[in-house]
C-alpha cells in the first residue's frame, strides 16, 4: 500500500503527459493514410487497446499461477482487479475495429479469426468477473478464477497466431516482426507514444483497483471479527 501510494502520482503524471503528446502527434502531425486516409487515425486508439487486452489477460494468467502454486496472498486482488480492466479495453478494441472496418470492409462486423477470438477474449473476460461475484469467500473464488483463468489463456496465442495460421481479412503484424515494422515512422512514433500512455494509465488503474481490494477484504474480515465478537458476548449472557 505505501509503495502503490508513492508510485501513483508519478505514473498518473507521466500518462497524461504521454497521452497528451501522442494525441497530438496523431491527430495532427501524422499524415493520413494514402489508401485509407483520415480513417488510419483509429489505428492509434484500436491498437494500444488489442495489446492492453491482451497484456492484463497475460497479467491474470500469471496471478493464477501465484493463485494456485506460489499462494501468493496478492495474486488473486492482483487477478480481480485486472479484469474489469481488460475487459474494458477488449471492448474499446472491438468497437474501434467495427468503425474502422466499416469503411475498410463495408461491414462492421465479419467472423474473421481475429475479431471473433478477441470478442471469446471478451467474453472470458465477463465470465471471469461474473465468477468472482458469484462466489463470496475470496479465498475460494480466486482457486476458481484461476483455473477458469489459466483454461482462457489459450485464446491468447490464438489471438495473437490468427492472421498467421489462416486466411483472415485483418492484416498480420505491422509494428513487432521479424523484419522490422512497416509502419512509416511518422505514424509509429505516435502509436508507441500513445501505447505507452495508455499502459502506464491502465497500470495506474490498476494499483488503484488493487488498494481499493484490499480495503475491501480489511473491511470484510473486520466485519466477520466484530460478528464473531458480537455472537460470543451474546451467547454469554444469561437468560
Amino acid at each position: 500500500m505505501r509503495l502503490s501510494a508513492a508510485l501513483l502520482p508519478w505514473g498518473l503524471g507521466a500518462a497524461v503527459l504521454l497521452l497528451v503528446v501522442g494525441l497530438y502527434l496523431a491527430f495532427f502531425v501524422a499524415p493520413a493514410d494514402y489508401q485509407q486516409g483520415e480513417t488510419i487515425r483509429i489505428m492509434f486508439v484500436h491498437v494500444p487497446a488489442a495489446w492492453l487486452a491482451l497484456m492484463f489477460y497475460t497479467m491474470m494468467a500469471i496471478s493464477a499461477l501465484g493463485t494456485l502454486v506460489w499462494r501468493h496472498p496478492l495474486a488473486d486482488v492482483a487477478q480481480k482487479a485486472a479484469a474489469p480492466i481488460g475487459a474494458c479495453f477488449a471492448l474499446i478494441c472491438l468497437i474501434t475495429g467495427a468503425l474502422w472496418g466499416k469503411p475498410m470492409w463495408g461491414t462492421y462486423w465479419v467472423w474473421d479469426a481475429r475479431l471473433t477470438s478477441v470478442l471469446v477474449l471478451f467474453l472470458i473476460y465477463l465470465g471471469i468477473i461474473a465468477l468472482w461475484r458469484t462466489l463470496d469467500d475470496p479465498s475460494r473464488a480466486g482457486r476458481a478464477v484461476a483455473i477458469l483463468t489459466l483454461v482462457g489463456f489459450v485464446n491468447v496465442p490464438i489471438i495473437k497466431f490468427s492472421v498467421d495460421w489462416w486466411n483472415t481479412l485483418h492484416q498480420p503484424a505491422s509494428v513487432f516482426r521479424a523484419g522490422g515494422p512497416t509502419i512509416h515512422p511518422a505514424m509509429l512514433w505516435p502509436l508507441l507514444i500513445l501505447a505507452l500512455g495508455f499502459t502506464l494509465l491502465a497500470l495506474c488503474l490498476h494499483l488503484v483497483a488493487m488498494r481499493a481490494e484490499i480495503m475491501r477484504r480489511r473491511v470484510r474480515t473486520l466485519t466477520i471479527f466484530e460478528a464473531e465478537r458480537l455472537d460470543r458476548l451474546a451467547a454469554e449472557v444469561p437468560a
